[in-house]
């Protein structure tokens, strides 16, 4: 096996070069006052903080403070609202960058600036791009052990990577178990490589894993690489089926668990997932399964649980089409928040589901 040409140019957070930005930018400091200034990202207005990081940071605690004032989190589908609200306000207050670095005092060090734009020297990125980064860096440097893999995964800036593990503790042991053929294995929407990874730890003998978003390729491309694993899996960069050339024994899909709000785009789109995602994976997977192969679906009753949707597409899929059979049904009750949080649990009645289908 392979992985695909080494020139897949890695999505970034896009600069805004300087000159570029909304007539009547704001300058700010901290002594500007921070009420007003929230109000004003309400409104629309952009804003470039000119002294130190905590200004930045002072001004998104105000600004959150107006947007989730009175508004409950029990309210699932309303807060989902406030957090877009606040979203794109957030997206108005700008950081100046200056060759690699973050031109304000006391800002962290972000490595991601100097390997994702070494064609510029200064621009603009909004702050909660720049905490993206910063948030990201630190995920990879100090990497993440999964269930059933040896080696930690470092995933690379804007690769989807799981950061809860009971779908995949359910994985690993339906894997453990699993006592078809493995010679082959097809991972669709892979981010970070993790399911593909624990395919190859419990004796795939090939994994191709697939993604539309160049991070992950790039991603799961260095993880292979770093453990010696890249004669045993391929990596490509494909809309679900689109560049899979072969049967498998076994077809996994970690699809979003959400349905998406409006303005879905970036590492959304592997949370939520778009109108018509379902359908178009459904009308294709039976072509990439053997004969005696398998399809397992990792998904979560979520959105039902919480009154998002009451709609659940491999439920659906198999009552209305019947194109694929349930052999095996798994599920898992989802760990819930730390008690030392403040925040609530949305996920005290969430299961993660393992479902594992042939087609008819």
């Amino acid at each position: 096996m392979h992985t695909e040409k080494d020139d897949i140019i890695p999505s970034r957070p896009e600069p805004i070069e300087l000159g570029a930005s909304e007539p009547g930018l704001v300058v700010v400091s901290k002594k500007s006052d921070k009420p007003d200034l929230a109000a004003r990202l309400l409104a629309g207005d952009q804003l470039l903080v000119s002294d130190r990081f905590s200004t930045g940071m002072a001004i998104l605690a105000e600004l959150k403070r107006q947007v989730f004032k009175g508004q409950k989190k029990e309210n699932f589908i309303a807060y989902r609202e406030k957090r877009s609200e606040f979203y794109h306000a957030s997206n108005r207050l700008l950081v100046p960058i200056k060759k690699g670095k973050i031109a304000l005092k006391k800002a962290p060090e972000i490595g991601w600036l100097e390997k994702l734009y070494p064609d510029l020297d200064e621009f603009l990125l909004s702050f909660p791009q720049v905490q993206g980064l910063n948030s990201s860096w630190q995920w990879y440097l100090k990497g993440i052990k999964y269930p059933g893999l040896k080696e930690k995964i470092h995933p690379y800036y804007g690769t989807y990577f799981p950061t809860r593990f009971d779908h995949l503790y359910l994985f690993d042991k339906w894997l453990k178990n699993y006592t078809g053929l493995k010679r082959s294995a097809i991972d669709i929407g892979t981010g970070c490589g993790v399911l593909a990874f624990q395919m190859l730890n419990r004796g795939f003998e090939n994994v191709t894993a697939s993604d539309l978003n160049p991070n992950s390729i790039i991603s799961a491309k260095e993880h292979a690489g770093k453990n010696k694993l890249s004669h045993r899996i391929t990596v490509i960069q494909s809309d679900l089926f689109e560049k899979v050339d072969y049967k498998a024994d076994l077809v996994v899909f970690n699809p979003p668990w959400l349905p998406a709000l409006k303005d879905t785009e970036g590492l959304d789109s592997a949370i939520y997932f778009e109108a018509g995602l379902f359908e178009r994976f459904f009308d294709h997977a039976a072509n990439y399964i053997h004969d005696n192969g398998r399809l397992v679906i990792l998904f979560s009753n979520l959105a039902e649980s919480e009154g998002v949707t009451d709609l659940h597409p491999v439920k659906d899929e198999l009552e209305q089409n019947r194109r694929y059979k349930k052999v095996n049904f798994q599920k898992k009750k989802v760990k819930g928040s730390s008690k030392k949080t403040k925040r609530r649990d949305h996920r005290k009645k969430e299961f993660v589901e393992l479902w594992e289908l042939i087609p008819v």
